[in-house]
């Protein structure tokens, strides 16, 4: 059987723009449909992402270790410090699950479909810098005539449905290669 290329799927906008509410929808639609899905979040906040205090493997990294991994239960938990991968390390460390799908959620100057969030006027420009855009979500109903992609309401279960849609066809491509 020959190993296929997850199709991978960015999610991307300025902080508070629904980022992370699409990429829970769309992951929920996706299992729900069959696709195995796995995603990677970019925590761009500043700083690093909290980790549980008082576990073992909290204790486990502060003590020194590289990563610490936890599963039980059917759960695994990778926890690594003093650890800056890409993005793409990142995927290839991700593809070990041999997912469909890779939601991605921020790196918005990568170069992979995506979704745009647009939360206010001030987002905008982001039309102009992000590169395969395949559909915009707006906040705003003046937002909506700004692009030249299909457009949703960030409200509207049409904005899931035609990115599920669309990222499905774009699975089936991928099968269709192997």
């Amino acid at each position: 059987m020959a190993l296929v290329k997850p199709f991978i799927f960015q999610v991307v906008g300025y902080q508070n723009s629904g980022k992370t509410t699409i990429s829970t929808k769309l992951i929920k639609n996706l299992t729900d449909r069959g696709t195995k899905t796995v995603s990677i979040k970019h925590h761009g906040h500043g700083g690093k992402p909290a980790i549980p205090e008082k576990k073992d493997s909290s204790r486990h990294l502060v003590s020194g270790a590289l990563a610490s991994l936890v599963e039980g239960g059917g759960r695994m938990i990778l926890q690594a410090d003093h650890l800056s991968l890409s993005l793409e390390e990142q995927i290839e460390l991700i593809n070990f699950f041999q997912p469909d799908v890779i939601i991605i959620e921020g790196y918005k100057y990568k170069d992979y479909h995506k979704l745009l969030l647009l939360r206010n006027k001030e987002d905008l420009p982001l039309l102009d810098v992000t590169a395969n855009i395949c559909a915009v979500g707006y906040w705003l109903e003046e937002l909506n005539n700004e692009s030249l992609y299909p457009s949703f309401s960030i409200k509207d279960d049409a904005l899931i449905h035609w990115t599920t849609e669309f990222i499905l066809k774009n699975v089936h491509k991928n099968d269709e290669k192997s």
